[in-house]
């Protein structure tokens, strides 16, 4: 069972300084801000599926932050007053296809490519979540939320500077280093402590 409904996905690029540079990349001065379709959604125990265009499926760990109240040119104290809550995100990417079409739309927006739960988690501290990333039981990422560029209240209120954040509506806060492929067969897992662990099996797509 998916746990939110969202309008959007909002996603953020390149918040941990170790991610950027396992990808050559700088990080950005303000953040870097994406969007995934609300069909790419999926919950716990449902598959991802491995799609013929690309040849290189990446997964990536996150945290998640659900919004509690509406939200438009909010401070970073009301900001964090209207988070409702936090999930596992699995931020599901077609590495091959970010670096070739110049835009992230395709490459992170197909369906299955963004699963989320377990369950929406209330009353937490954001400076105490930690994320961790295994594949087939064997850890690939792990970082705490203090390590993120961008804090969250200020990912939130920032964001809420360029779109209104509606209740419900979802913000990936961007992925540790340890990103790695997925391929058929495997059981992929985002654990946020204190919030639960997100398991998703993986198919390749062309097989019946």
């Amino acid at each position: 069972m998916i746990p939110v409904r969202p309008s959007k996905i909002v996603c953020v690029g390149r918040n941990y300084v170790a991610h950027a540079r396992e990808l050559g990349n700088d990080v950005p001065a303000t953040p870097m801000l994406f969007l995934k379709p609300p069909s790419a959604l999926i919950g716990p125990g449902q598959a991802i599926v491995l799609p013929s265009d690309s040849r290189q499926v990446e997964h990536e760990a996150e945290i998640g932050v659900v919004i509690g109240t509406r939200l438009r040119d909010a401070g970073e104290a009301e900001a964090e007053r209207g988070i409702g809550g936090f999930v596992c995100v699995n931020d599901v990417t077609c590495r091959d296809l970010q670096k070739t079409d110049g835009q992230w739309g395709r490459a992170k927006g197909y369906d299955t490519f963004c699963p989320v739960g377990p369950e929406l988690r209330t009353g937490l501290d954001w400076r105490a979540l930690e994320v961790i990333g295994r594949v087939n039981g064997q850890e690939r990422q792990r970082a705490p939320a203090t390590d993120m560029h961008f804090t969250i209240p200020f990912l939130v209120a920032f964001i809420s500077g360029v779109m209104t954040l509606e209740p419900g509506d979802l913000i990936a806060t961007g992925t540790p280093a340890g990103v790695g492929a997925l391929a058929d067969g495997d059981v992929v897992e985002v654990e946020i402590p204190g919030v639960g662990v997100l398991s998703n099996p993986v198919r390749d797509g062309t097989r019946r």
